[in-house]
């Protein structure tokens, strides 16, 4: 609150409020740095992951355009990364979006292989943002530098911070998204981890902010709750990890006994231990997702609105998921406010939502 009453300034001015709201960014950058392993001189504050996402894939391809014209993704990534991809395809830039196994569990091999002596970048999530599912970072990033050292490794690391130990150079990634709304933060204020030495093209122009990769007058309010969130985060992951995992398995195993014919989307034991996704056959996510919400209880369907026709993820498709049980998909995520009492009454009246919904199937 202080940043947006009493320290005021303007992070790029010279005058003292503006040297004192540098110091705050200043700060943040280091906590920020400190949460994900890496130097505060390789973290540029964004306006969210999806800016982070944009700058990586965009801004390294076109930097490194004359060294070759091939990048790689896979097929369930966020939309931020996917419609990257789609608008590099456009620029002429040679695509490849590999398929991804029923477990959502990504190949390292099969990206490997994929990898060409033109291919500029590859790009793979840490942790999937609808099942939850975490990526071998690290052994995609060996496969992929055993096939060409010079080809840049990008993660989405949205989902991973706060829920899985992040280390950015442990993993070997040379550019990595992270968005404090996900651990506790502010919406609207993200971070690209850029490793040392690795060439980065700007793609938001004007004043030269964050060393020229990023302009814009940098969020100072946002960005100091963003390093907080990012420190308490880090260090509670372990047992926040504990405490989500008890209360998943209560939710999953209530689940499975009150409504046998669910279906877990994605392997349960490679993924954050708040993430719980099942497809319940019959129904339709967006109806009970309303009948949920009606219950006070918010969740998420996989199914997202696009021009009036409610589509099944695209995600799960990807998983190989049926396109009717896609379509009746609920996504569950517990968090640091979820309870045991929260667990109970979800599964005291699942049951008869979910009767109401095939119903009106």
């Amino acid at each position: 609150m202080a940043w947006l009453s009493e320290d005021f300034g303007n992070p790029s001015s010279v005058h003292g409020f503006g040297r004192k709201a540098r110091q705050g960014v200043e700060d943040a950058r280091d906590r920020v740095a400190a949460a994900i392993g890496a130097s505060p001189a390789e973290i540029v504050f964004t306006g969210g992951g999806t800016e982070a996402d944009n700058l990586a894939i965009k801004g390294a391809s076109h930097k490194l355009r004359g060294n070759g014209n091939h990048v790689i993704t896979t097929s369930f990534e966020h939309h931020a990364v996917l419609d990257s991809f789609e608008w590099l395809r456009g620029q002429g830039f040679e695509t490849t979006v590999l398929p991804v196994p029923e477990s959502g569990v990504v190949d390292p091999a099969a990206v490997g292989a994929a990898v060409q002596p033109s291919t500029l970048l590859v790009s793979v999530m840490a942790v999937n943002n609808e099942v939850g599912t975490v990526q071998p970072v690290s052994d995609i990033v060996h496969a992929v530098k055993a096939a060409n050292p010079n080809t840049l490794v990008h993660t989405d690391a949205v989902q991973a911070l706060g829920k899985i130990p992040v280390d950015v150079h442990a993993w070997g990634v040379d550019l990595a998204a992270f968005a404090a709304h996900k651990v506790g933060g502010p919406k609207g204020v993200g971070a690209l981890f850029v490793r040392s030495s690795v060439p980065v093209e700007a793609v938001i122009h004007g004043g030269g902010h964050e060393r020229g990769l990023r302009s814009g007058t940098i969020n100072v309010p946002g960005v100091a709750a963003f390093g907080i969130a990012a420190e308490v985060a880090a260090k509670e992951v372990h047992e926040s990890a504990e405490r989500l995992l008890a209360l998943r398995t209560k939710l999953l195993d209530g689940i499975s006994a009150t409504i046998p014919d669910a279906r877990l989307n994605g392997d349960l034991d490679r993924r954050v231990p708040g993430n719980l996704n099942v497809s319940i056959p019959g129904t339709e996510g967006e109806t009970l997702l309303l009948l949920l919400d009606q219950a006070g209880i918010a969740c998420s369907s996989g199914s997202a609105c696009q021009s009036g026709a409610v589509d099944p993820s695209h995600v799960l498709l990807a998983l190989g998921v049926p396109r009717e049980l896609a379509s009746g998909s609920l996504r569950f995520t517990l968090g640091r406010g979820s309870s045991e009492d929260d667990v109970d009454v979800v599964l005291s009246i699942l049951p008869e939502l979910v009767r109401k919904a095939r119903a009106a199937a």
